[in-house]
């Protein structure tokens, strides 16, 4: 009894030492040779892997155009909108537009070419200038526009000195809004005046019309 055990722990610890050993050999073998071991990392075992119809260049061009960064939905999508006149930023965060999604960079500035070419009315109106992208990755984008808001009801400097009815009359700088009616006669003017004054006269300050009411009315 006592063999029959001695022969079976012999047979346990000769399996265990054969398993040890072997192992320490495929790790020395993975250590020494590593490359035997990244077969399956090479391109032409990637080659076999693939369909037969899909060739090797083609495998290759998707996989450059795969490390292009594109926008994405989950792209962030930054607005800074610049003021001209002022000098102010304000800065917005929106949704991707739809259309540029799948984008690369290049595409993105065809694609505001486009827009900066073709602006909204709406844009035109809020006195839109033109548009840059200014940042781009796979995660974040930055487009700046660029606008010279127009004041309601702004009026040009300076005013005209003109003739209704053969009386002066004066006009603000864009010539249609009227600022005054005269009793001077145009005749009563000296002819070079009057020729500048046929013309329309132009006066930059409000000071400089006062003066000539002041020197010609009765």
């Amino acid at each position: 009894m006592k063999l029959i055990r001695r022969i079976s722990l012999f047979l346990i610890l000769s399996g265990v030492m054969l398993g040890l050993g072997g192992y320490t050999a495929l790790k020395a073998e993975q250590f020494f040779y590593p490359n035997r071991y990244k077969l399956k990392e090479t391109p032409n075992y990637i080659a076999q892997q693939m369909p037969e119809s899909v060739s090797v260049e083609e495998q290759v061009i998707e996989a450059a155009v795969g490390n292009i960064p594109v926008v994405t939905a989950d792209t962030k999508y930054l607005i800074e909108e610049v003021n001209l006149t002022d000098g102010t930023i304000h800065e917005l965060e929106e949704n991707v537009p739809v259309m540029y999604i799948g984008l690369d960079r290049e595409s993105l500035v065809n694609e505001l070419e486009s827009y900066d070419n073709n602006p909204p009315l709406s844009e035109l109106e809020r006195g839109f200038e033109t548009i840059e992208l200014t940042a781009f990755s796979k995660d974040r984008v930055v487009i700046c526009k660029y606008y010279k808001p127009v004041k309601e009801n702004e009026e040009e400097p300076g005013y005209y000195l003109m003739v209704a009815d053969h009386f002066i009359v004066v006009y603000c700088g864009d010539m249609e809004t009227l600022y005054i009616n005269t009793d001077i006669l145009l005749e009563d003017l000296d002819d070079a005046l009057q020729a500048e004054v046929i013309q329309g006269k132009y006066l930059e300050t409000e000071e400089e019309v006062y003066n000539f009411l002041e020197s010609y009315s009765s």
